[in-house]
């Protein structure tokens, strides 16, 4: 689509032009009229919020054809990337009313994945925020008409200033879709709601575009868990990507060797908190000793004798670069509770289940 910088400035106030009419008018009532005769049909609420889930994954499926090499909103989906990733700056998203929470959303993504973002209000814009947008930055702009009027001194600014512009929209012959520089165009779809032509399916529509640009870029970035983490140091999300060094304890460990006695490792477990004592051998992690390993040796010369006749050799590990999550699936699936870190075979740290529901990893 061509773009906006090559678009008079003066063609632009038809943003907006077509928002004048009712929905009450002849034209729009005979659509609408004609829809609720559909939509009387259906009464039961759990039928009608059923339906409008399968006209919104309709559109959905539709979208997801429509993204597909040769085609031209996979194509200028491509180009958009390309033009965000080579934009020095920011991704500016700017929309109206329901386009404007779903840009909101949209930002956040971006910001959250690796790809710097900011939402501004485009009537903001209008009386100041414009400042906030730079010549290296690039906009992205929703209006499911193209013909939202708040956002005709955001297009004119992009024209002015050469800020490339990406615009969803579902109309090409639009104010927006003509000034675009790459057009995201929606294809046609049903709203969920034909009585009102409430933003249902559009808007659906365009966070999924959104999440597909976002998760693009990110893939096309290297993006990876460690990176997410810095994005997202707290709640859930974070802790699902933590490491195994941010949660294990470290200093003062259990640690006894071959030659200690089961008196002395029995000391060394009650000291641990732990409930169990590793057992080193040249600074190498050979074995673990339990409480279950006592048990099963227990007997009249327990306490005398050594470690290496009742540790458990070849014992279970991790690495302080093991996801968390991944540490805990492990202690699960093997049914134990302590694990030892070891770096390059020697003892580093100490996990036990419990420090994992402290830091929230589940």
């Amino acid at each position: 689509m061509k773009g906006g910088h090559g678009v008079p400035v003066m063609a632009l106030p038809a943003l907006g032009g077509g928002l004048g009419r009712s929905p009450y008018d002849s034209k729009t009532r005979n659509m609408t009229d004609s829809s609720a005769s559909v939509n009387s049909a259906i009464s039961d609420p759990l039928q009608i919020a059923k339906r409008t889930i399968e006209v919104e994954r309709d559109g959905l499926d539709v979208l997801a054809k429509a993204l597909v090499e040769g085609t031209a909103l996979g194509q200028t989906l491509k180009d958009t990337i390309t033009a965000i990733r080579s934009a020095p700056g920011r991704v500016i998203v700017s929309g109206m009313g329901k386009s404007g929470h779903v840009g909101r959303k949209i930002a956040a993504t971006l910001a959250s994945t690796g790809t710097p973002a900011s939402f501004v209000h485009p009537a903001e814009a209008s009386h100041g925020d414009l400042g906030m947008i730079g010549t290296d930055d690039l906009v992205l702009a929703l209006s499911n008409s193209g013909e939202t009027r708040e956002l005709a001194d955001l297009v004119n600014y992009c024209a002015r200033f050469s800020i490339p512009l990406v615009g969803i929209t579902s109309v090409a012959e639009s104010s927006l879709g003509q000034a675009a520089d790459h057009l995201l165009l929606l294809p046609k779809a049903d709203e969920a709601c034909t009585v009102t032509r409430a933003p249902t399916t559009s808007t659906v529509m365009m966070m999924a575009l959104g999440d597909a640009l976002a998760v693009a870029l990110l893939r096309d970035r290297g993006f990876g868990p460690d990176d997410f983490k810095t994005y997202h140091p707290g709640g859930k999300l974070g802790a699902a990507f933590s490491r195994v060094s941010d949660v294990m304890r470290t200093g003062a460990m259990p640690l006894a060797t071959l030659d200690t006695t089961v008196a002395e490792v029995v000391a060394f477990i009650t000291q641990g908190g732990a409930g169990t004592a590793g057992i080193i051998n040249g600074g190498q992690l050979v074995g673990v000793i339990t409480d279950g390993d006592l048990r099963r040796h227990i007997g009249r010369d327990l306490l005398a004798m050594k470690a290496a006749d009742v540790m458990t050799r070849h014992p279970i590990t991790v690495t302080p670069d093991t996801l968390a999550s991944d540490a805990l699936g492990l202690l699960n699936r093997k049914r134990i509770q302590v694990l030892f870190v070891v770096k390059d075979g020697a003892p580093v740290g100490l996990l036990h289940v419990h420090d994992f529901l402290k830091e929230g990893v589940a």
